[in-house]
Order: C-alpha cells, then structure tokens, then sequence
C-alpha cells in the first residue's frame, strides 16, 4: 500500500497535469446555482426536477463502470449522486476527469437531475469543473480517524466522516444563541467586558497570565465572564445585563472542567437569588427544548427529567448525609480523617477548611440526579454572596444540580462595600498561605461598591452544561479542542 507520502506526490502530478492544460485547481469563483439539499428537495415539487442546475461539493467515492463514473458529492447540507457518462463529456472530457479527479476533491457539476431505474435522485453533468484539488486522502485512504485524539486534533476530517460530531456542532451553536434570545426577550442587555485583567476576580481559580508590551506590564486572562464589570454597569444605573464570551483557568484538566470554554454570566437589579432560582429554571428549559427538543435525558447512569419539579438540596445536612460530617462543628482534622476514610485525594498544597468542605461536597454531589439547586452553603465557601438575613453564617446562594455535578451558579451579589472588603482581605490572606485558588482583593471594586449597588441576581453557566446534556466529555463538545503539539 503506497505511504502517506506516495499518494501525496501522485496528487501533485495531478495537479501539475491541471496547471499544464491551463486549468485553475484552486479558482475563486463557482456558478453554483442550488444547495444539494435545495436540489434534493426539487423532486418532491409538483412541476418536477431542476433543469441547468450547478452544484458544488466534496467528492466523497468515485465507482467506475466502464463508460459512465458515478461520484457522490457531499457539500455543508447534504450528499447527491452524479453520473458521468462518456457520451455527454466527450472521451477527451471523461479521460479528463478518470486523471486528474480524486476522493477530496472539490468540484462544481453542472447538469440536469434525475432518478435511476433504482431510485436514486442523481444529476447527469453535462460539463465539471475542479474548485479545489485535494493533496492529501481523506482517511479512509489510509488508516482512518479511530483515535480519539486523532479525531479531535483533526476536527475538520472528524466532521467530514461523523454525521453526529456535524451535528453537535449545530446543537452548540443552537445551545448559546437560544440562550441568547431568551435573555434578550426578557429585556436583558447583551454587554461585553475586558478579558485581559488587571486583577482577575469573579471565581475561585488560578489565571493565565500574559504581557502586554505596549503597556510594559503583565496582565491576567478573565476566569469569570466579567462578574466584577457587570456588577459596575449594575452601578452606573443598568438593570438586567448579560455577556457570553470565553473565559480562561489554569487549573487541571478532567471531562468536566477546561482551561479555555466558553461562559454566560447575567445581573439583574433588584432581583435576588429565589427569583433567580425560578428564572433559571424557565431559561433551561426553553434552552434546552430548542436545542435538543426533549427535557428528558439520560446522562452518566442517570434518567433526568428537567420537567418534573426541580428539587432544594441543603448543603449541611447532604454533607451530613453521605458522609456523616457536621461540617457546622467539625474541624479540618475531623474533615482530612472523613476524607481519607472515603478515599478523597486532594492537594495539601495550601489546604485549608474551605477546600476541604468542598472536597467532602464534590464527593456528596455524585449521588445527587436532579435537577435541582443546592442552597444554604456556609459564608466560607462563598465570597461574593450575601449573607442569609436570618442565619449570617449561610449566604444566598443556588446552584443547578444535575446528573452528579453544578451545572450553573449564582447568587444575591453582595453589595455591602465593608462586608465584601472584609471577605476580600480573608480570601487575600489564604492566598499568602498557599491558596492559589482564593480570590484577590479588589481596591476598584470596592470603590465602585461604596458609590452604591443595588440588591441583584447574579448567575453563571458554562458549556459544561451542554456536555452534560451530550453526555459526552466536555473536550468532545468543543469545536476545536486545545491540544499538545505532536
């Protein structure tokens, strides 16, 4: 079987053949009159099949039968089959074609549509023309796309073979835009916050840091979608905002967290976190019946049905629950043993009684279905929520459980200017002690903070959630996935 590189070089002598009959192999023009699909469609109408139609697509298989080739053609909306008859082109144009033509090749067709004695709808060309002369084969030539990171480091040939990747790509864009439209019916306003920061805030995580050159300074990827900025527009007197864009943390990988994903954040004036919870509850549902016309899933082992009632779970008392920990009395001592009896590897680094309450509740969530929201968490676990007015030691924050893990947050924002420079000045001093995770105090924030803010809603979802409705790993659900160089 000839290499990689072999066939490589018989395509470059094709392509030297097209050069010498003055022939563009790479023209910037085509005559296409009609989508396959549009094509495809014409022989259902009632005055019959398109006359004169040009088509364009990827050649997907070429069969020969002595004098006709029948090809299948593939473009961005669907497949067709296309005769070429010896008689029609001429033995100059046939012998033509049986040279220089190969699978991967991009071609325009022009010809009238018909149906085979079998059938099949198919266009007989009356001319071809070549739009662009693949160099290397598809991988069915060779060994195929069979591992998975072959797969994802080539996405576009991925896309080319699997129908359901084409297909994801479709639900994903569907996903956000869906999302999109829903906030802006209920008259919220799409808003856009600096990603390079220079301090990042808005979540508990580790930043990418880069430089600005102009500037001479180093500055920080956002890990939020612009929390702290889109609390400052709830400053200046905006009520309901919103951003989606990408966000950047350099923490581990696993099939529910990424380095680089895409995020949607809002804030909503005088709302707090139980209208938030209700209005969270419809934006699901209406994203993702349009996204994937169903509200019943089954994801990691478990049946989800986000139309029946969503659930309240209570952070205490499920801790308490699979693990037996009153995480109100106990002390990190007591939490460290409860985690190594329950097989909890964590990083000592830094370790402090915050990441080992939420070790013990990443290990309760796994058993949790949902949907649902977790609320009444301890003030430790959240620095950017208000307290609970009747229990100061909780804070008013939701979380969106389902199948096992968070699937969105949010909260009541705080909005006591002393109260958040306080939370700040703590989650500063565990950061002296090693917790690379804890949020940096904000001067500026704190500034805008004191010229006033109104009481808000805030919440938070990534792509993780439309992974979890994919029931895939969040790698697989992107696009085009980061990747070590080989």
């Amino acid at each position: 079987m000839p290499s990689i590189e072999e066939l490589r070089q018989t395509r470059i002598e094709k392509l030297k053949k097209l050069e010498a009959a003055g022939i563009l192999a790479y023209p910037a023009k085509t005559k296409k009159t009609n989508s396959i699909d549009e094509a495809l469609k014409s022989f259902d109408k009632v005055f019959g099949k398109l006359k004169n139609a040009v088509l364009a697509g990827r050649v997907m298989a070429i069969r020969e039968h002595g004098k006709m080739i029948f090809l299948n053609i593939q473009d961005g909306t669907g497949k067709i089959q296309v005769l070429l008859k010896e008689d029609k082109l001429g033995p100059k144009g046939f012998e033509f074609f049986k040279d220089v033509f190969d699978i991967g090749d991009f071609i325009e067709i022009k010809g009238n549509l018909f149906k085979t004695k079998r059938g099949e709808k198919t266009i007989e060309a009356e001319d071809y023309k070549m739009l662009a002369k693949s160099l290397l084969p598809l991988p069915e030539k060779w060994h195929g796309l069979q591992d998975v990171e072959e797969r994802l480091r080539k996405r576009y040939l991925d896309v080319v073979f699997n129908p359901e990747v084409k297909d994801m790509i479709v639900k994903r864009s569907v996903f956000w835009n869906s999302m999109r439209e829903f906030l802006a019916s209920k008259g919220f306003l799409e808003v856009e916050t600096p990603v390079l920061e220079t301090t990042p805030g808005g979540a508990d995580a580790r930043p990418f840091t880069t430089r600005h050159n102009a500037m001479d300074m180093d500055l920080y990827m956002r890990i939020s979608m612009g929390e702290l900025w889109q609390k400052r527009l709830m400053v200046a007197g905006f009520e309901k905002v919103f951003e989606i864009g990408r966000q950047f943390r350099n923490e581990g990988m696993d099939a529910e967290h990424l380095q680089d994903y895409t995020q949607m954040e809002f804030y909503w004036a005088y709302a707090d976190y139980e209208q938030g919870m209700k209005f969270v509850e419809e934006m699901y549902k209406y994203v993702i019946k349009k996204t994937f016309g169903t509200l019943k899933f089954k994801i990691k082992g478990f049946d989800i049905d986000l139309d029946k009632k969503w659930e309240k779970y209570d952070y205490q008392s499920t801790i308490a629950k699979y693990t037996g920990v009153n995480i109100a009395e106990a002390g990190l001592p007591e939490i460290e043993k409860a985690l190594k009896k329950i097989g909890i590897k964590y990083d000592k680094e830094g370790f402090n009684i915050t990441r080992a309450i939420d070790n013990l509740w990443k290990y309760c969530r796994k058993n949790i279905a949902g949907p649902g929201f977790l609320i009444n968490v301890p003030i430790i676990m959240e620095p950017l929520a208000k307290k609970m007015e009747k229990n100061p030691k909780l804070v008013q924050r939701f979380q969106v459980i389902l199948a096992g893990s968070e699937n969105g947050k949010g909260y009541s924002e705080l909005n006591d200017p002393i109260d958040q420079a306080e939370r700040f000045a703590k989650q500063q001093e565990l950061r002296e002690l090693g917790d690379e995770e804890a949020q940096r105090y904000d001067k500026d924030f704190i500034e805008a903070l004191e010229h006033g803010m109104p009481p808000t809603c805030g919440f938070g979802v990534s792509e993780r959630l439309f992974a979890f409705l994919m029931d895939k790993p969040a790698r697989e659900c992107q696009i085009f996935p980061l990747m070590r160089p080989k």
